[in-house]
């Protein structure tokens, strides 16, 4: 049985598959995949080139909604972190760390040793990566409050820790942002104090203004925009307001009412050239947004952060279908009391989150024919509650009723105490650090010798969101294993390492684990040997 290593440092890949210049790491790699064309199965492949910028540069993000908690929180976790600060609790001594991160606190499989035992390396040390310590931290909120009484206000740090950092956050003050009462619940409009005037096109102008200004002020390469606002309700798709990309620009010319503040966000950050990513559930991105940015070549990602419950759901149910159980019934319920809560008590906002919520299992169910036929879904009831005590603290209660052999059930009950913001803050971290490398890869296919970065609706980020935007014609996939693995499959082939497909046959022949042992003299293998 072999035994786990952990590489830390840098590597370097020895191959002629890939080479490492000054600026650039390429790679040479053969994508694999299996056509079924009727009863024939045609295994087939694709060669093609990966090129990797190697230099990060200065990185940028702009929070929408940066005095919220999730904002306040994600600006307060970079500043603990780079400063290595402590904090004493009644539980002992907490150190700022980065865990909940993908990115930051999860390893990959690397490959094996000479002796067989599994070496594992830090995600963020496959290929070069911004660091949330060097991201320069802005964006705009509808409430004026300074980030440090915004922290505090959010009671979700310990206070010894906020105390720490209130003299940091303080002389951080979101900039004046898009307030359109009609898109968020009503009892929004007490925090409204910090909001722009003007039409919508003079807002939009406005926001531009303002990436420009905060692009040059802090000498940055490259900014990000990231939506971590309130919940809006959808928008109405609408022929000749939002269908076309040339109808998007003048509906906020024209300041139509079905054009909301996120849309105005999103096409405001595509005419800058800025990734820009939906952390929440509603339908930002209709399609007169998606063509923007397909005709700027600019990224888009969302939408709403997979957190909680719904990527406890994402791992379950692929467990049950892929496991032959057939789920019948899902019946999720929450109740929270911060302020994303308080927005979504209102009937158009809960909708727009009941439908991301909703939606996370229908890849897994139509995956299988053997259990669930054409059109069939469980029975599946999401239900959220305002509760203002229990503050950030959500309580999420979910139970999974299940078919089983020779007319069988099966019921699981969860409970699942969430803090809330603890939990988002991270994906922030992950939706930023992912889409940044995104714009650094490119990729020219065999016979071409054009390079071509990846779609603008950038599905990559999937893993982070609990119902992934994709482009046109592709599957929506939200099982959460195969999620991740595309992320790492994808740096692999940057590196031009094939897929880690889990295989291991060479632990699976007497042949090569005979060749295995003869190499494995070392002690720490052999202590680690079980030998049958």
């Amino acid at each position: 049985m072999s035994s786990f290593q952990n590489m830390d440092g840098a590597f370097t890949v020895e191959s002629d598959k890939c080479k490492y210049t000054d600026n650039e790491i390429l790679s040479d790699y053969t994508y694999e995949t299996t056509v079924v064309d009727g009863n024939v199965v045609k295994p087939v492949e694709s060669k093609m080139q990966f090129k990797t910028e190697k230099k990060v540069g200065k990185v940028g993000v702009m929070l929408v909604g940066l005095g919220g908690n999730n904002g306040c929180t994600c600006v307060a976790g970079s500043i603990a972190n780079k400063l290595g600060l402590e904090w004493e609790t009644k539980e002992g001594t907490k150190k700022a760390n980065y865990w909940g991160s993908l990115m930051m606190a999860s390893t990959v499989k690397l490959g094996n040793d000479p002796q067989g035992n599994s070496v594992f390396t830090p995600m963020n040390n496959m290929l070069p990566m911004v660091h949330p310590n060097d991201i320069v931290w802005g964006g705009w909120d509808i409430s004026g409050l300074n980030l440090g009484d915004a922290m505090k206000r959010s009671k979700i740090l310990d206070v010894t820790l906020q105390k720490q950092l209130y003299p940091h956050l303080e002389k951080i003050k979101p900039l004046p942002s898009v307030y359109f009462p009609d898109f968020i619940a009503a009892n929004q409009s007490e925090r409204a104090d910090n909001v722009l005037k003007g039409t919508k096109q003079e807002q939009m102008d406005q926001l531009r203004k303002d990436i420009q200004e905060f692009k040059k002020t802090n000498d940055l390469d490259k900014v990000i925009i990231l939506w971590t606002a309130n919940t809006e309700r959808f928008a109405s798709v609408e022929e000749g307001v939002n269908d076309t990309a040339d109808n998007v620009l003048a509906s906020i010319e024209r300041g139509e009412s079905e054009v909301s503040a996120s849309t105005v966000f999103a096409v405001a950050s595509i005419l800058e050239g800025c990734t820009f990513i939906n952390g929440s559930p509603q339908n930002t991105f209709v399609p007169g947004v998606v063509e923007l940015a397909r005709k700027h070549k600019c990224f888009i990602a969302g939408d709403d952060f997979k957190s909680g419950q719904t990527k406890m759901k994402s791992v379950l149910v692929d467990f049950l279908v892929s496991a032959g159980i057939k789920p019948v019934s899902i019946v999720s319920y929450n109740h929270l009391g911060n302020n994303d809560g308080k927005n979504l008590s209102a009937p158009s906002q809960f909708r727009s989150k009941e439908i991301s919520k909703s939606n996370v299992v229908d890849d897994m169910v139509a995956s299988n024919r053997i259990l669930f036929e054409e059109d069939e879904h469980p029975d599946h009831v999401v239900v959220i509650k305002y509760v203002p005590y229990v503050a950030d603290s959500k309580r999420a209660m979910d139970e999974y009723t299940s078919e089983i052999f020779m007319g069988g059930t099966n019921t699981i009950v969860m409970h699942n105490t969430c803090e809330d913001s603890l939990l988002a803050t991270p994906l922030i971290y992950d939706l930023v650090i992912l889409g940044e490398l995104c714009e650094r890869i490119t990729v020219k296919k065999e016979g071409s010798d054009k390079w071509e970065g990846f779609h603008p609706v950038l599905s990559l980020l999937s893993y982070m969101l609990k119902a992934p935007l994709v482009p046109n014609g592709a599957p929506v996939v939200n099982a959460l294993f195969t999620q991740r693995q595309g992320v790492i499959n994808v740096m692999r082939a940057c590196l031009g390492l094939g897929p880690d497909n889990h295989m291991t046959l060479e632990h699976r022949f007497e042949s090569t684990l005979a060749e295995l042992q003869e190499d494995g003299s070392d002690s720490h293998a052999n202590k680690k040997a079980r030998h049958n």
